[in-house]
Formats: structure tokens, C-alpha cells, sequence
């Protein structure tokens, strides 16, 4: 099966496949947050900077295509799944005193952290307002259950900053809640509105969740080892405000005993050159390596959610996605 080569080649064979419902999806975006006040246009027309690769309305949208077709509730809730993901990266660059997102600065440096903060509940008003739109209490819920498990994920993550002794069981707990919640339940609205089965809505779920849980372990690894001019966001965040990712807790696993003690003093002192040091061990010990692996593993499971679906184009690329998520500079 070929490769996806670059997020260029995904939108255009996106396109191919989908037509125009992903610039509908834009379109219910811009609509639902259009304002007169000068001051807000000014943060919408910054933020829509923002906007990469569109990974959470592609997977609405390919699984709607897989499992049916794409109706009017596909466009509206696919609007909604990326407000609430743009409401995060703006709260996450607070939290992370970040700097630069996708080559743009962020909010809190291009204004400051309180219009970060309003902003981002700006965002996630107008998610719960247009999911409403749907007419369904059951859209509402699912997307009020999503929304809370990301801010539950984001919450464990920040009562963990400085916690060492993480483990990997809590790890795979905060970024499933941050994360691959969002993915999932995109992959669910896909199927749901699609007229699919529970077992192929379960599916899509679990498909959903495991590109999330991938996804994020490849993130965790390009903190580290990525090129920030490449990546076009601050990078070494996790180590400076000790986050221990999945990276670390591996090389906590994998260090000499009689190194384990230097290793957290590192952990600790997160300057520049203790994080070199441990970004170097974490490549000589293997734990780069190892956490890539576990990322892999997760898109295979994701990949085998996928059969119970019938050939079609929309399957293929919903293929390729997982090992895409992984195999990026981005």
C-alpha cells in the first residue's frame, strides 16, 4: 500500500474523495464565529493561522464516505471537533508558556495570557452553540462527554508536572483523555451519522482513539528530538516544566541503576544542558526507539479496526492516516 508522502498529498487525495464538504466544514467554522467587534476579528483572523493539516474533520468525514455517505450533521459537528481542538492549543500555550504555533506566535504572545484564556472559552462556547444547532440531544452529549474527558486529560497532565514517578498506565490515561478522545469521537460522529452499525460505530471509535494514542506518543518523541524550525512550534516544553512522557518514563525504565539517581537530578534541573543530556541518553539507551515502537503498535490496532469496513478509497486513506501520524517531522 503506498505512503502518504507529505500533509499535501493527504489534502489532495482528501479532496478527491470528499469534494467540497471539507471547505463546508470551513465555511460552518468561519460562519459560527464571525463578529463585528474588531478585537475578536482580529484574534480569528491570527488564529485561522493556526489550522494544519484539518486531522479531526478528515476523519469525520472519511469514515461518514467509508460507512455511508456525508450528511448535514457530519459538517456541523466536524466544525465543532476542531473548535474545541483550536480552544485547547490556545489553553495548552498558556499552560506551556509556548511561544510559537504552526511558525505564528501564539495568543499569549501576540496579546497576552487572560486573552488566551477568554479566547479559548470564546471557542468552546461557540462549539457547545453550534453543536446544538444539530437539533440533537445526542450529538450535544456526545460532544459535552468528549470535551470533558479532554479537560480531565489536561488536568491529570498538570497535577503530574514534577511527578517522576509517573507510570506508564497514567501516562496512556492523560493522553487518551487529551488527545485521542477527540479522534475517537470524531471517527464515532462519522460512523453514527452515517446510518453505521454499533458495531461498526464501535469500530470507528476504537480506530479513532488508537490514530489519538499514536499520534500523540510520535508528538511526545518530536518534543525531544524535532527541529523547532521544522516543526514550527516551541519545542522541549515537556522537559523544562517536567512532563514525563512516554520517552522518559521509558528511559526511567531502561537507565543503569547505578545512573538512575544523576538521571533524575537531570529530570529535575531541566536547563538546557540537563535536557541535552537526557534527550542523549534517551537516544543511546533506546527509549526513543522503544516509544516509537509502542506508537506503531497502536497504529497497527488502529489499522485492524478498519476491516470491518468494505473496500473503498475513503478506507484506504483512513489506512494510510495511522502510519502518517507517526512517520512525520510535523
Amino acid at each position: 500500500m503506498a505512503q502518504l508522502r507529505n500533509v499535501t498529498e493527504l489534502l489532495e487525495r482528501t479532496q478527491a474523495i470528499l469534494g467540497d464538504a471539507l471547505l463546508d466544514v470551513e465555511r460552518q467554522f468561519d460562519d459560527e464565529l464571525a463578529s463585528s467587534n474588531p478585537y475578536i476579528c482580529d484574534i480569528l483572523e491570527h488564529t485561522r493561522r493556526f489550522r494544519g493539516k484539518r486531522l479531526r474533520p478528515l476523519l469525520c468525514l472519511l469514515v461518514a464516505k467509508a460507512v455511508g455517505d456525508i450528511e448535514r450533521e457530519h459538517l456541523i459537528l466536524a466544525a465543532v471537533v476542531e473548535m474545541i481542538h483550536t480552544a485547547t492549543l490556545v489553553h495548552d500555550d498558556v499552560l506551556d508558556e509556548a511561544a510559537v504555533r504552526r511558525h505564528v506566535a501564539t495568543v499569549n504572545v501576540r496579546w497576552n495570557n487572560q486573552t488566551s484564556v477568554l479566547y479559548g472559552d470564546f471557542l468552546f462556547t461557540h462549539a457547545f452553540h453550534l453543536a446544538a444547532s444539530t437539533g440533537s440531544a445526542d450529538a450535544c452529549r456526545l460532544i459535552g462527554r468528549a470535551t470533558n474527558r479532554v479537560c480531565e486529560g489536561e488536568l491529570m497532565q498538570t497535577r503530574n508536572r514534577g511527578n517522576l514517578s509517573l507510570t506508564e498506565e497514567e501516562y496512556f490515561s492523560i493522553i487518551d483523555g487529551k488527545t485521542a478522545e477527540l479522534c475517537a469521537v470524531s471517527c464515532e460522529i462519522g460512523a453514527r451519522y452515517a446510518g453505521g452499525s454499533d458495531a461498526v460505530v464501535e469500530a470507528m471509535e476504537r480506530y479513532g482513539r488508537n490514530l489519538g494514542l499514536a499520534f500523540q506518543i510520535a508528538d511526545d518523541v518530536l518534543d525531544l528530538t524535532g527541529l523547532e524550525s521544522s516543526i514550527g512550534k516551541t519545542l522541549g516544553t515537556d522537559l523544562e516544566q517536567q512532563k514525563l512522557t512516554l520517552p522518559i518514563i521509558r528511559l526511567l525504565q531502561l537507565c543503569p541503576a547505578e545512573q538512575r539517581e544523576q538521571l533524575l537530578l537531570q529530570l529535575e534541573d531541566s536547563s538546557e544542558s540537563a535536557c541535552r543530556e537526557v534527550l542523549r541518553q534517551a537516544r543511546e539507551l533506546g527509549a526513543v526507539e522503544d516509544s516509537l515502537a509502542t506508537a506503531r503498535r497502536c497504529a497497527s490496532e488502529a489499522r485492524q479496526a478498519l476491516e470491518i469496513l468494505p473496500a473503498s478509497p475513503a478506507r484506504e486513506l483512513l489506512m494510510l492516516l495511522p502510519t502518517m501520524s507517526i512517520d512525520r517531522s510535523c
